[in-house]
């Protein structure tokens, strides 16, 4: 699916764009999630990860959610470079279609500027409009409380854990925590 674009002001001043990656952001696209990666140890890849994931994957990961109607990616565009990005993908069974799952990294020098705000707001804008889409599921890792706190302010509350389903570099194992949002 694609996103129209829209403008937005940040805490800072700035104008801030969001919009539907093109395949010539693939890029781009690859670096920003590895240096998110790299940024915190919250996201599901460490930043050597991504070693084997080449341009012509990313380039078809873009068009996947562009051309798809079950999927959508959002970025954030400041000063023409890319802040943040999000995605929301709807179920489609016939038992579940009435859920979707919601995903978003931003880079460190962009946290607390409102783009995650701004983005969780327009991910529930277009599940409200996908006829029968009830509730917004995330996961989170233990330890992520920057990210519990936004995922809580926009009305996400923890219904369950995978005990030890994450392995962290040191050897540690923590939690994940999955929550659901109601529309």
């Amino acid at each position: 699916m694609v996103f129209k674009e829209t403008e937005f002001k940040l805490k800072d001043g700035r104008v801030a764009l969001l919009r539907s990656p093109h395949e010539d952001d693939a890029e781009e696209m690859l670096q920003f999630i590895i240096k998110a990666s790299g940024e915190t140890a919250f996201l599901m890849k460490y930043p050597e990860e991504w070693a084997d994931f080449n341009l012509d994957q990313e380039k078809a990961f873009i068009n996947d959610d562009y051309y798809n109607q079950n999927g959508m990616m959002i970025s954030c565009i400041v000063d023409g470079k890319i802040a943040g990005n999000c995605q929301i993908s709807f179920r489609t069974g016939m038992k579940d279609r009435h859920r979707a799952s919601v995903a978003i990294a931003l880079l460190r020098e962009f946290w607390n500027l409102g783009i995650g705000t701004k983005m969780f707001e327009e991910m529930f804008r277009i599940a409200r409009e996908r006829n029968g889409v009830r509730q917004i599921e995330l996961d989170f890792i233990e330890g992520n409380s920057r990210a519990r706190h936004l995922y809580e302010k926009m009305g996400f509350r923890i219904t369950g854990v995978k005990p030890d389903a994450i392995r962290m570099k040191d050897g540690t194992f923590v939690n994940e925590y999955m929550m659901l949002k109601r529309l």
